[in-house]
């Protein structure tokens, strides 16, 4: 009984630190939205401005912790992890190739017609 009881408080204190853990970060994200330091808006990488690659790296960490602790990814066999993880990587992959790739087709044709970039 007193193992079950452990078990218990075990999880529980795991449920406690990631969900602190995941409040940090989502209050860093919130932080850096409504502050939105010039630094990091004044400064592109690959075609985006390094804010939304950090918003891109915290939500990713964020949706790694969640998988990997509340799915229990941890206590898998490798292959299974890598299979989980594969398929969001490329999925991850593809939508950021997605995203580049249209918003530089959106951002050609603004800057070459009369129509003004007004959102």
């Amino acid at each position: 009984m007193s193992h079950d009881t452990h078990a218990h408080e075990s999880n529980t204190k795991k449920i406690w630190y990631v969900f602190g853990i995941l409040s940090v970060v989502t209050i860093v994200e919130v932080y850096l939205g409504i502050i939105r330091p010039e630094f990091l808006v004044m400064k592109d990488f690959i075609s985006m401005n390094l804010l939304n690659w950090v918003f891109i790296i915290l939500t990713l960490y964020k949706a790694y912790k969640i998988t990997w602790v509340f799915m229990h990814m941890e206590g898998e066999t490798a292959s299974l992890r890598w299979a989980v993880v594969g398929t969001v990587i490329f999925l991850v992959l593809y939508l950021l190739f997605i995203l580049l790739a249209e918003a530089t087709y959106i951002h050609d044709i603004f800057r070459d017609s009369t129509i003004k970039w007004n959102f």
